[in-house]
């Protein structure tokens, strides 16, 4: 097996190992779910619900061996407010323990006005700068990010997320044929890693048999708003 080819298998096993484990956290839930494009949707990320130290910590893992494996470089982790600030304070923590030792940084959502002052709190934003966050729904979170970095002097370069939804974004209520992801990448010009994409979700139901249930609903739901 060609170096490649390994990497790509260990990637989706890294994918795989992270659904089930998304799924038993009771984050990845089957059903039906409003989505913020008002899309009804067979299924439901929500990275709020790895709410103890244990979820935490094992996430941290699969974002950091995530990004290992990606091969993308950078200078400082920026966590976006609010749900980006736990998520890249952990990665932080779990790439120092892999002897990977990044500064990080993150943001108020109201400036202070005593102290330090400012919105920006941590290491100082400089050279390039990964943001990591939960999931890209619209590519909005992560203009604002790209703006408060280059403010700060700094080059924003790529985008961590957990779950790649691979689905069609909306622009003034109306589906486009790019995902949010595509988004950041090909117009942002952001690299992005993704610990696991839908993809990977429904090779997962398929193989699982206590999932399989869900598998149709999930594949159709790709089939109506799915990007490649």
């Amino acid at each position: 097996m060609n170096a490649p080819q390994a990497a790509a298998d260990e990637q989706d096993r890294l994918a795989q190992d992270f659904v089930q484990f998304a799924i038993d956290s009771g984050v990845l839930r089957f059903g039906e779910f409003k989505t913020k494009a008002g899309r009804m949707s067979p299924y439901f990320f929500n990275a709020g619900l790895f709410d103890d130290g244990a979820k935490l910590g094992r996430l941290a893992q699969f974002y950091a061996r995530a990004l290992l494996a990606s091969g993308i470089e950078f200078d400082v982790i920026f966590g976006p407010a609010y749900k980006g600030i736990p998520l890249g304070a952990a990665v932080a923590v779990e790439l120092a323990r892999l002897g990977v030792n990044k500064p990080f940084a993150y943001n108020r959502k109201e400036a202070k006005d005593h102290g330090e002052g400012g919105t920006l709190v941590g290491a100082p934003l400089k050279g390039r700068v990964l943001i990591v966050d939960d999931v890209i729904s619209a590519g909005t979170a992560v203009r604002e990010s790209i703006a408060l970095i280059q403010a700060a002097g700094a080059a924003p370069h790529a985008v961590a997320i957990a779950l790649d939804r691979q689905e069609k974004a909306t622009e003034h209520g109306q589906d486009v044929p790019w995902s949010a992801v595509q988004y950041v990448r090909d117009t942002l010009g952001l690299q992005v890693c993704a610990i696991a994409k839908l993809a990977h979700l429904l090779q997962h139901l398929r193989h699982t048999d206590n999932f399989s249930q869900f598998y149709d609903a999930v594949a159709a739901y790709r089939g109506r708003y799915g990007v490649e």
